[in-house]
């Protein structure tokens, strides 16, 4: 017990002196060339900073709809007591040969981040294609890099589809700040009710240090995905780090559990061999009109949300997940829309990137970015709505036990280390056997209130790197699911029509597992 627990902290310190010494280094080097004093950007948000390209930036974008409508005054009061109080959303990154610094911005002004404008005229039940193609506009437009990478549009009169009048948000935020996880607790904080945003200079143990970056990317991940691995050095018998994360366990369960502990360790080693064989091997993805090369001039589009209860209905009765109900629908959605132009479909397939929350289930959600990727290869040529469902879940499940999302989060790491040549050249390689990102996140069950305001929709889209075309956002929120597409004009100029197959699709798979021979 004791032999164990010594060799955990050891190691570990170990780990985090080296790294240490590294970071002390890179500060000073900074420091000293540039007159920068700063906290060091992680290695993968350095990654996704240095993504920004021509055709794609690295922005995250939300669309909110408030009912009634909200004032400026009032939007740019609650944004300066909640999100303003992250250190984070007061820095600037400033990029040099090793990588990155957040520093303060000294001139910060709330007025350059929280924006008021107005809608161009449209006729009346258009306002909502005058939205989108908002949306459109800014997802192409870099944010200052002088400044802090974050922005919010206020348009105070909008009125939606069924002619309710309100107001409209769009929200931009640069993905080296945080994930998606990261930003629905940010969300929660500037919400009515919302929890407060944590004492300035307190909140961002999100932004690790590189010792804390090489002990949580080395290590941790691994304890985060359930995964026994790495052997324990002293008397040769490699233990898991299961088990060295929980010394109780340890050395009173005797040699058995030693080779127990060996035998864990070789099937790791053997899954994590072939998972980055995998993924290294990877045949580049199918060429439909959906992959090609992107022109850097978005569109958008997205759907009246769908009950929420209907879908869990569908899944429940299929005995499948709500995600497998959904992806399906949406592998469905995208194939009628290409056969609509003529395909053929049969035995079509295309790959999508899917995150992966790489945090433990009871780590609150802090700053940066902390997902992996999963490749999903969806079945575009299936036409049975229900043999498309049970498929994807098929193919879901075998993801489950791989470790191909945190071989990629570690090339993202990697990736934060190289200069921006050979950073390209290794985030290509995702882009050529991509042609998809594609989300899918929990929301509040209720509808929440701003200033005073309901929530009344909400929409959100992750970029999309290289020259991947499509983005597909699925939000579950306030009793509904919204379905919601982003891509390049050069490859998709009317994603409405993808959209307007989304709501048919599951109606398809709600209708025939009705009429399935359902036992008495």
């Amino acid at each position: 017990m004791v032999t164990r627990v010594t060799a955990q902290s050891t190691g570990e310190k170990v780990v985090r002196k080296v790294a240490e010494n590294i970071q002390k280094s890179l500060t000073r080097a900074v420091s000293g060339s540039l007159g920068l004093s700063g906290e060091r950007m992680s290695r993968v948000d350095t990654a996704w900073l240095r993504m920004d390209n021509d055709t794609n930036l690295m922005q995250i974008l939300g669309v909110w709809q408030l009912t009634p409508g909200v004032k400026y005054a009032a939007v740019r009061q609650r944004i300066e007591n909640t999100l303003a109080r992250y250190d984070r959303f007061r820095q600037r990154a400033v990029e040099d040969a090793t990588g990155a610094t957040w520093l303060f911005d000294d001139d910060f002004d709330l007025a350059n981040h929280v924006l008021l404008e107005k809608l161009p005229r449209s006729a009346r039940g258009h306002e909502e294609r005058a939205l989108q193609e908002r949306v459109a506009e800014l997802a192409s437009q870099r944010l200052d890099r002088g400044r802090p990478l974050w922005q919010f549009h206020l348009i105070e009169d909008y009125t939606d589809p069924d002619g309710v009048r309100g107001s409209a948000m769009i929200l931009r935020i640069h993905h080296c700040i945080a994930d998606g996880i990261a930003l629905i607790s940010v969300v929660m904080a500037m919400v009515d009710g919302g929890a407060p945003p944590p004492a300035p200079g307190r909140q961002d143990a999100a932004a690790h240090g590189a010792q804390d970056w090489m002990v949580d990317t080395l290590l941790k991940p691994f304890t985060h995905l359930t995964v026994k691995a790495l052997g324990a050095m002293g008397d040769g018998a490699a233990r898991s780090l299961d088990l060295l994360g929980n010394p109780a366990k340890g050395l009173e369960q005797g040699l058995e559990q030693g080779m127990k502990g060996s035998l864990d360790m070789a099937k790791v080693m053997v899954q994590a061999i072939t998972d980055s064989a995998a993924l290294a091997l990877m045949p580049d993805d199918s060429r439909t009109r959906l992959k090609g090369k992107s022109s850097g001039v978005k569109k958008v589009a997205w759907c009246q949300p769908i009950p929420l209860e209907d879908v869990k209905a569908v899944g429940k009765a299929l005995n499948c997940s709500l995600n497998d109900v959904l992806l399906s629908c949406a592998a469905g959605a995208i194939g009628e829309y290409l056969k609509s132009l003529g395909d053929t479909m049969a035995d079509q397939e295309i790959r999508a990137m899917v995150p992966v929350n790489l945090r433990p289930r009871e780590q609150v959600p802090t700053l940066g970015n902390h997902f992996g990727l999963a490749p999903l290869v969806l079945p575009l040529g299936l036409d049975n709505p229900v043999a498309r469902v049970y498929e994807v879940r098929r193919r879901m499940l075998a993801l489950k036990g791989s470790y191909q999302p945190l071989l990629a989060f570690g090339l993202l790491a990697v990736a934060g280390l190289l200069i921006k040549p050979a950073q390209d050249m290794l985030l290509n390689f995702f882009s050529k056997k991509t042609t998809a990102v594609m989300t899918n996140v929990p929301g509040p069950r209720e509808k929440l209130r701003f200033c005073g305001a309901t929530l009344a929709h909400s929409m959100f889209w992750v970029p999309q790197s290289g020259n991947v075309g499509l983005g597909v956002s699925i939000l579950s929120y306030g009793g509904g699911v919204q379905f919601g597409v982003i891509t390049d004009s050069a490859i998709c100029p009317d994603p409405q029509r993808i959209i307007d197959e989304f709501e048919p699709e599951f109606a398809k798979l709600a209708i025939i597992t009705l009429m399935l021979p359902w036992g008495e």
